[in-house]
């Protein structure tokens, strides 16, 4: 197969997974929801709701991460395909990730960051400030 073909096949299957993230993102914050939901239906602690939801929000940073890995190598991959140079340079996801590995510091920096981007932030936080306005009204 030539460089061509490669690139091209390795961007298809980085795209999908890509967007099956996405997808993964929107399960879990239509969980949250529906978990926010019930506990508060069924009578549960604010607390543990509170703790689910925010469980939630986090496990949703950690794939909005993994899906920025692939955007960045998918970035790549498509200059590659516009310069369509010699030789092997399709399927280096792992390549690349490993030689841009922060250490555990900045990695669970870059996990806080996409946690706090406003597409993930948005739906957590009016469900955080509900349960705490819950939480309230119901020590007064």
């Amino acid at each position: 197969m030539n460089q061509h073909t490669l690139l091209a096949q390795e961007w298809q299957t980085l795209q999908c997974d890509h967007e099956q993230y996405e997808k993964l993102a929107l399960f879990i914050k239509i969980a949250g929801l529906v978990l926010c939901l019930a506990g508060l239906a069924f009578g549960l602690p604010i607390r543990w709701t509170a703790f689910v939801v925010a469980l939630c929000w986090l496990l949703e940073g950690v794939f909005k991460t993994y899906q920025a890995r692939l955007g960045g190598r998918l970035l790549r991959v498509e200059h590659l395909l516009r310069q369509e140079k010699p030789g092997q340079e399709a399927m280096q996801l792992n390549t690349e990730w490993s030689l841009q590995r922060p250490g555990a510091q900045k990695l669970v920096l870059s996990y806080a960051a996409s946690a706090c981007r406003p597409t993930v932030t948005l739906p957590y936080l009016p469900l955080l400030l509900a349960l705490g306005c819950e939480y309230y009204f119901s020590m007064v």
